[in-house]
């Protein structure tokens, strides 16, 4: 008998099929998202529709969506408070927190609720270096929800950028008792912004693996450095400023601050999102008055696992520690040189397409592709289909597209045949495959 099982255990052993293969299933965000998108091409004008998915865009990281869902929710209800709500978070977690108060306040005036508000309004507060209205945000948000760790973590920090060693830690105590891992990495955060450097490397060496404590722990050094507004966006939302701008206070946001929040007008910069709000005529504590379409900003590539709360930080260039004193830098003289070789093109520059659907088997993106030519031939007939990684799926683009009011274009006629796409923009350096 024992033969026999023996004979039969090996026999399962050569057997493949005997095997389970496990798949792993995409993050919770994205399988939000995928649901959100399967909803909104049965119903590609329902408004609830829209804006579970730009929630859902919003979650995991791709604010040119999140701006291209919301944008579209604008066209059908442009004084919806969810709408601007939604807006002002993209702008805000995008770095562009002017942009993002003007547009909270609309939504306070359109009727927006207290709890869905304050969380990002504080944090935008702090992020235009206002710190004594931020934390009063944040202590009525936890009023409002005293179990919000998140907030409890951004009113942690904003104590540590005013200063408050003390209002840090007895706010992040009960969240570092109950072991709760993004409490460390805001303790990491708080720490090296109050310039205890060491404790800071400390608990980024005993919490995260070598290789990225290796990459952080330089960055932690220049916290200190980092104007009040600056330290906010780095330690929230990983937007580190470029080595030029260490330490210096972004012209609109000291104006800003030179004002106050009652006087001033917002000059926005930069190419605005897909729904913006009428800009600088407008003061921002006024409710704004039209929200028009426009090209979005290309946002910064996110990685998808728990340890990317640094990964903004951990994606470019160091910054470079300037000495003082009176010693002459040589290295500093501009001597005339010859002029240096035009750089080459990059291998995958920046380009923009329609984004038609996304999956993890590239076989079943492939029957969607034909499915979709079947229905538009006349659109997509001069397009090749692409594809390129998204979280643990895979984006299926047409394109690319000449600019993004091509992309509009193409998409608003596949919408009229009830296909529901929206504008997609690979960053430089993204890898884009064709689809054979």
């Amino acid at each position: 008998m024992a033969a026999a099982l023996g004979a039969a255990t090996a026999s399962n052993a050569q057997d493949p099929t005997s095997r389970a293969v496990v798949q792993p299933l995409p993050s919770p965000e994205v399988q939000r998202l995928n649901r959100a998108l399967m909803e909104l091409a049965r119903r590609p004008r329902d408004l609830r529709s829209l804006l579970e998915a730009g929630e859902a865009s919003l979650e995991v990281g791709d604010y040119d969506a999140a701006a291209g869902f919301y944008g579209r929710a604008a066209d059908l209800e442009p004084n919806d408070a969810r709408v601007k709500l939604g807006l002002g978070r993209v702008y805000l977690r995008s770095g562009r927190p002017l942009e993002a108060i003007q547009l909270f306040n609309a939504a306070n005036a359109s009727g927006a609720s207290a709890r869905d508000l304050l969380p990002d309004q504080a944090l935008a507060f702090d992020m235009v270096g206002d710190q004594e209205a931020a934390q009063a945000a944040y202590l009525r948000s936890l009023e409002l929800a005293p179990q919000n760790s998140e907030v409890r973590r951004r009113l942690a920090l904003s104590y540590a950028i005013s200063g408050d060693a003390d209002g840090f830690q007895t706010t992040l105590a009960p969240l570092l008792e109950e072991r709760d891992p993004a409490s460390f990495r805001a303790r990491a955060f708080g720490l090296a912004i109050l310039g205890e450097q060491e404790r800071a490397e400390g608990i980024v060496n005993a919490t995260m693996p070598r290789d990225l404590a290796g990459r952080i722990n330089p960055y932690l050094s220049f916290m200190p450095r980092l104007t009040a507004s600056q330290q906010a966006a780095a330690a929230n939302l990983g937007i580190f400023p470029r080595a030029a701008d260490i330490g210096r206070e972004d012209p609109r946001i000291a104006r800003f601050a030179a004002e106050g929040a009652v006087g001033s007008l917002l000059e926005p910069s930069g190419e605005p999102f897909g729904a913006p709000v009428a800009t600088n005529s407008t003061p921002i504590t006024q409710p704004v008055a039209q929200v028009v379409q426009a090209d979005p900003p290309v946002p910064a590539a996110r990685t998808e696992d728990v340890a990317n709360a640094f990964a903004d930080i951990g994606e470019g260039e160091l910054p470079v520690d300037v000495g003082s004193g009176d010693a002459v830098d040589i290295a500093a003289i501009d001597v005339p040189r010859e002029a240096p070789p035009a750089p080459a093109a990059p291998q995958h520059p920046r380009r923009i397409w329609v984004q038609l659907a996304t999956g993890r088997d590239i076989d079943a993106l492939k029957f969607d592709w034909r499915r979709f030519r079947r229905q538009a031939p006349e659109l997509l007939g001069d397009f090749e289909p692409h594809t390129t990684p998204w979280g643990q799926a895979n984006r299926l683009l047409a394109g690319p597209v000449a600019d993004r009011a091509a992309a509009r274009e193409l998409v608003n006629a596949l919408s009229a045949k009830g296909l529901d796409t929206f504008a997609y923009t690979s960053p430089e350096g993204t890898e884009i495959q064709g689809l054979d």
